[in-house]
């Protein structure tokens, strides 16, 4: 047998209204805490007042004021005469004790000191400087000793390189300079055959040797 509800005693009936009172309930609450207002005993301070409270407690900056500096005062300048006299009780002299009869032997020089200085370099002699052997010799030379440089080879580069060279008394060289470059390889190879020469005969005048200087061109050449 089915149960039957009474209608009076139904609680479902209520729920839509129940919901809506405890909904406006809340919505009630929070507005009241917002438009909720919390006074302090003590006022807020006001800064549109002319005079404040804080402004009694403000401390104005400390304002140190320095002495000016002391004038510079130049230095002074003292002129001392020179020929004041030196008083000997402020300034004792210091004897040296040297025998009168003791004489100092004079220093005697039995030659003149010799200053050397080398002979002078002559462009033109009259019997002019030569390879030891000849031209044939220095020719011969020239091909064995004389190198290439490999860059240059590479490149193609040609030309004839002009030396101006001194030769001494006793046949050696000295003092070599490149007159006429052909480039920088090819100027350090000719400067080189050159320092590795052997002795020359050194040219003459009067018969007698003398330092000479002698214009030689190197000629380089691809075959």
């Amino acid at each position: 047998m089915e149960n039957k509800k009474h209608p009076h005693k139904d609680l479902l009936r209520w729920r839509g209204t129940l919901t809506n009172f405890g909904l406006m309930i809340s919505i009630s609450a929070v507005l009241a805490a917002f438009e909720w207002k919390a006074y302090e005993d003590k006022p807020l301070l006001d800064l549109d007042r002319d005079m404040s409270a804080w402004e009694d407690d403000f401390v104005p900056p400390i304002t140190i004021t320095l002495p000016p500096p002391p004038p510079v005062v130049p230095p002074q300048i003292k002129v001392i005469d020179n020929e004041v006299k030196l008083d000997p009780q402020n300034f004792p002299l210091i004897d040296i004790d040297l025998p009168n009869d003791q004489a100092i032997p004079p220093v005697i020089l039995d030659d003149l000191p010799v200053i050397e200085t080398a002979p002078e370099i002559v462009d033109f002699t009259e019997v002019m400087a030569s390879f030891v052997g000849g031209m044939e010799a220095w020719y011969t030379y020239l091909k064995t000793h004389l190198k290439y440089p490999k860059q240059e080879q590479r490149m193609g580069i040609e030309g004839t390189v002009i030396l101006r060279f001194v030769i001494n008394i006793d046949g050696s060289i000295q003092d070599i300079e490149v007159i006429r470059s052909a480039s920088p390889g090819l100027d350090q190879a000719a400067v080189t055959v050159i320092e590795n020469s052997p002795k020359w005969n050194p040219g003459k005048n009067g018969g007698r040797p003398v330092r000479s200087r002698m214009t030689m061109p190197i000629r380089f050449k691809l075959q």
